[in-house]
């Protein structure tokens, strides 16, 4: 199936990449230097392979736990309590429940999505989106979560589920990170949402006004494609759309997302098939986006934010990301469509997640069995 896509390019562009053209991603400056002892470190609980976390108006948080427990958390006096109801989800390798986030109008609404790996026939399985209304005192959902949307098709396999969820600004639209699931072409099918990030209604309709709408079926749910497995999903301060995610062996990288680009994968990567075959890179297919930065070797990132400066002032604007391989967090500057790293801050565990608590303090989840969740403040 490489094969194939390999051989459907150009022979300038085989050329060039048998060459090592350089990309503007595979020849990133070197890793910045390591800044320890940076923070202030709180312990606020620990849990069973925590996803996600979303803050609520009140001070509290969800937690996702990857085999299907919803969390909520009392921040201050560091206690627990489960939420029932959930959805049964499809757990192992890289699935199980996913993303949390809140209704633009939750105050009102009490409105609150999950993502989560659903089974399918035989030996499938795909991303489903769903949403419901919680009751936190009750600990339950006033209305149960309903599936509004489905990873199509399902197919067989583990990994790449992606399903990061995020609201535009103006809370009209809910754009949803859908990955690849390991299969490399449908990224750059139109006629599945595999390998896609998605521009939906906030009740799982495709939005009007989406690239390719006027094919119908899942195409109309299409924003941007040729992706490979999204774990960030994030808007800038200036409203732009941007992900961060997975390479193959390297080229791990940070998007800026743009309505209808293709960005490439598997035709173009700033890394290499683990089998150690080679894939073109970004440079040789000037018609395809490329990432404003990518990373060789990798960082392995989780979730990402864009930083208010609440705290740490000299941050504001700038991307810190969630590393696995890199066990801590990055910190990059964003220049216009480009991006550079600026700082790594070591923290001696994979780190899944990261969120902006209301004061500027930094929220992250450790990745795994007994994944803690810390408080990173300024010393």
């Amino acid at each position: 199936m490489r094969q194939s896509l390999l051989t459907a390019l150009s022979p300038l562009v085989l050329i060039a990449a048998s060459c090592g053209a350089p990309a503007a991603g595979d020849s990133p400056a070197a890793p910045a230097a390591e800044t320890q002892d940076q923070f202030k470190i709180e312990e606020l609980g620990t849990f069973e392979q925590p996803w996600a976390l979303a803050l609520l108006p009140d001070g509290r948080a969800l937690v996702t736990e990857r085999g299907g427990k919803l969390k909520l958390v009392d921040l201050a006096s560091r206690s627990q309590a489960q939420i029932g109801g959930m959805p049964k989800v499809d757990f192992g390798g890289q699935g199980g429940l996913g993303d949390v986030a809140l209704a633009p109008d939750f105050a009102r609404s009490g409105g609150v999505y999950l993502t989560w790996v659903e089974a399918g026939a035989g030996d499938t399985r795909g991303a489903v989106l769903g949403m419901g209304v919680i009751d936190l005192d009750a600990r339950s959902w006033k209305q149960p979560v309903q599936v509004i949307w489905r990873q199509t098709p399902k197919v067989t396999g583990r990994g790449h589920f992606s399903h990061r969820i995020a609201f535009s600004p103006d809370g009209k639209y809910l754009f949803l990170s859908s990955g690849e699931r390991q299969k490399f072409t449908p990224a750059q099918d139109l006629s599945n949402n595999l390998g896609k990030v998605l521009r939906l209604n906030r009740d799982g309709t495709p939005a009007a006004g989406n690239p390719f709408a006027g094919k119908g079926g899942v195409s109309a749910e299409i924003w941007s494609y040729g992706h490979r497995n999204l774990l960030g999903l994030q808007f800038d301060a200036q409203g732009r759309l941007w992900d961060l995610e997975h390479g193959p062996l390297g080229g791990d990288e940070l998007n800026l997302v743009k309505p209808g680009r293709n960005y490439g994968w598997p035709l173009v990567s700033d890394g290499d098939h683990y089998s150690g075959e080679k894939i073109p890179r970004h440079a040789t297919r000037p018609d395809l986006a490329a990432p404003a930065i990518s990373w060789n070797p990798v960082i392995a990132p989780g979730d990402f934010i864009f930083y208010s400066g609440r705290m740490w002032r000299e941050w504001k604007d700038q991307a810190l990301i969630a590393g696995m391989v890199y066990p801590g967090l990055v910190r990059v500057r964003i220049d216009g469509e480009k991006a550079r790293e600026a700082a790594r801050y070591p923290l001696g565990s994979r780190i899944r997640e990261i969120r902006e608590a209301p004061d500027g303090s930094l929220l992250v989840l450790e990745d795994g069995k007994a994944g803690r969740l810390l408080r990173l403040s300024r010393k």
